[in-house]
């Protein structure tokens, strides 16, 4: 067994190990054992032209990240009761459905862009503010859809690996979606300016919470590790959870 081999074998028990104690959803297993796979040829097999601005850009958002967001997020937490992070992650993943019902849609998903509108409505009502996750319970299923997907359904390429300021990991097609996506974003619309930043503030540190799990399995090259994972994680959503194996010929 070669020492490589061996790397892989480690690695995929402690994330196996810690990912489990966690409860991570599927996808974030995948993407994490499929990276930890690929990332010693990564530099051979991803389109990333623009490798230096982007690696600065990544520099400055980790650095934010670690001196102001993560240090927050802990605190967030440590301290509030997990009745109210379940229910503050509601209110913002029913913010978004608006905009994945959206997508479904202009995919000619009708169906799901159907249950996603009834979502909003359920939520938005019964579920208070979408505090609630009624829907559900209903048997409303969740889905997540972006413009970055929509586009990609429609045949448009990704583009070059693109590293956005305080957004992170891109590509070309996903930072144009990014634009309608926030067009489609209803706290974009309030008229108080410090109640939309609180807001989106509110937001990043929820969305971060659930990736707190994941900071100890980074290891390697940081960069190329976001990099490919991110790469992989929207292939997975553009194909709707279809991915070629490419180890079927071993």
């Amino acid at each position: 067994m070669t020492c490589y081999s061996v790397y892989c074998k480690v690695n995929y028990v402690n994330i196996e190990t810690k990912v489990c104690s966690k409860r991570l959803p599927p996808i974030a297993i995948l993407i994490l054992l499929t990276t930890f796979l690929i990332v010693p040829n990564a530099n051979a097999q991803s389109y990333d032209p623009w490798r230096n601005t982007n690696q600065r850009i990544f520099a400055f958002n980790d650095y934010f990240d670690q001196l102001l967001v993560r240090p927050i997020t802990l605190t967030y937490t440590l301290f509030a009761p997990r009745a109210v992070r379940q229910g503050v992650g509601n209110f913002f993943s029913n913010s978004r459905d608006i905009n994945i019902a959206a997508n479904n849609a202009l995919q000619l998903k009708f169906q799901a862009a159907i249950s996603d509108a009834g979502r909003v409505a359920v939520n938005s009502t019964i579920g208070i503010a979408g505090i609630f996750d009624v829907a559900s319970s209903l048997g409303l299923e969740k889905h997540e859809e972006d413009f970055g997907q929509t586009f990609g359904a429609w045949g448009l390429g990704s583009g070059p690996y693109l590293v956005l300021p305080v957004f992170g990991a891109s590509n070309l097609r996903d930072a144009l979606g990014l634009v309608l996506d926030t067009a489609f974003n209803p706290i974009q619309y309030l008229e108080e300016a410090s109640l939309r930043l609180a807001l989106f503030s509110a937001e990043e540190i929820d969305s971060r919470s659930g990736l707190l799990a994941l900071d100890e399995l980074v290891s390697g090259d940081k960069y190329v590790f976001f990099r490919e994972a991110s790469i992989q994680n929207r292939a997975y959503l553009i194909n709707d959870g279809q991915i070629e194996d490419e180890f079927d010929n071993f």
